[in-house]
């Protein structure tokens, strides 16, 4: 069997979120991949956060032609070629998202061609996952974000999740807000989350990298009382050595690890101390072959790993398949950017999700609604996801 065709749609994806009467758009820029074998077995992969023009331009233009030919099942032959096309001397960035669209695309074949789900050949620990909420986004005011969190208890989610920092650094001066007043708002948003979920809910913050050392630890240090469970990403670049001075200076847990494409990079996270819970994501970090790596480091070492970056679909097949598999991101504005162009997507019961017996992903893309999307026209000026 061979690879004969391989195939990147970059897609903007433009969602109409209403929530406690709030009309808000909101985009995500998405690269759907499609692997075709001359046995007609068809594979899907994605990846995420990211510019998705150029995503598909390196899938298109590189990485696709260079595994014309090659046998789709030998996963570990093609992530190494593909990491000396796309990152020969380590880079982090659009090559390693390339990488991650083209090996699930290859395990969703593996999947289909064996018949059996991804999880399942990933090690098949478990056949469900428990998830997390992440509801408390920065287009809900002080008072609205707790009446969010109610909202999501109510629909079964004890684990809840929120960002903070608010992009401080990036907005700091066209917004001319220092970050301390950033921050202070910050502190109040989180009160009024957990005085809304209630003590039994478990609560986690993320920065996305938006802050400072110096903020993060103030920050992390003023919203301790509230019994934060972890604070993800709290400084930028992910920077290693400030991490794990900041774990020394706050009570907060600190998780990271869902924007890395490579695996050097948890290596380092964890033989630095950075971290207390690794996030890895397998359609930004290189794909199952990689990531399956990185749980092993994490096994290792006794470290937690959880799903971070959203796109729960693909990252519970991890987190089901190993033995250390923790929690999955149930992310409502890419969950609901899923549903625009995949069918047969499974829905969640009381905070968990249960995985498909159906082989390889379980779940398909609606190719219709693909290329409408990909048609159309992106709103100017609109960030990206």
């Amino acid at each position: 069997m061979k690879i004969t065709r391989v195939e990147a749609t970059p897609l903007y994806i433009e969602l109409k979120i209403d929530i406690l009467d709030i009309n808000k758009t909101n985009g995500l820029s998405v690269v759907l991949v499609e692997v075709e074998t001359d046995e007609g077995h068809l594979g899907h992969g994605i990846t995420a956060i990211m510019d998705e023009d150029v995503v598909a331009s390196a899938v298109n233009d590189l990485a696709g032609p260079t595994i014309i030919g090659e046998n789709p099942m030998a996963n570990e032959r093609i992530w190494e070629k593909l990491y000396w096309q796309l990152t020969p001397r380590g880079q982090t960035g659009y090559g390693g998202h390339a990488i991650a669209a083209i090996d699930v695309a290859l395990w969703d074949i593996k999947g289909k061609v064996l018949g059996e789900p991804v999880w399942r050949l990933l090690g098949g620990a478990r056949p469900t996952v428990p998830l997390y909420a992440t509801f408390g986004f920065g287009f809900f005011d002080r008072d609205q974000i707790g009446e969010a969190a109610k909202l999501w208890r109510e629909n079964g989610f004890d684990r809840l999740k929120m960002t903070v920092g608010m992009n401080a650094l990036k907005r700091r001066d066209d917004e001319r807000r220092p970050l301390l007043e950033a921050i202070r708002e910050d502190r109040i948003r989180v009160r009024n989350v957990r005085e809304a979920a209630g003590e039994e809910a478990e609560l986690f913050v993320d920065a996305n990298c938006s802050l400072d050392q110096y903020h993060a630890i103030m920050l992390a240090n003023w919203i301790e009382e509230y019994d934060i469970a972890f604070f993800e990403e709290p400084i930028t670049h992910n920077n290693v050595r400030q991490m794990a001075e900041m774990r020394t200076r706050t009570k907060v847990p600190v998780a990271a690890g869902q924007t890395e494409t490579l695996a050097y990079r948890f290596r380092d996270f964890i033989t630095a101390g950075a971290v207390d819970v690794l996030q890895p994501n397998v359609v930004i970090g290189g794909g199952y072959t990689q990531i399956q790596k990185v749980a092993g480091m994490a096994h290792a070492f006794n470290m937690p790993i959880d799903n971070g970056g959203a796109f729960p679909f693909h990252n519970m097949h991890l987190h089901a398949g190993v033995m250390n598999g923790g929690m999955v991101e149930y992310h409502h504005v890419s969950v609901e950017c899923c549903k625009a162009f995949f069918k047969g997507l499974p829905e969640p019961k009381d905070g968990w999700l249960d995985l498909p017996e159906t082989p390889g992903l379980g779940f398909e893309p609606d190719m219709d609604a693909v290329r409408e999307l990909a048609k159309a026209p992106k709103s100017m000026g609109q960030g990206k996801g």
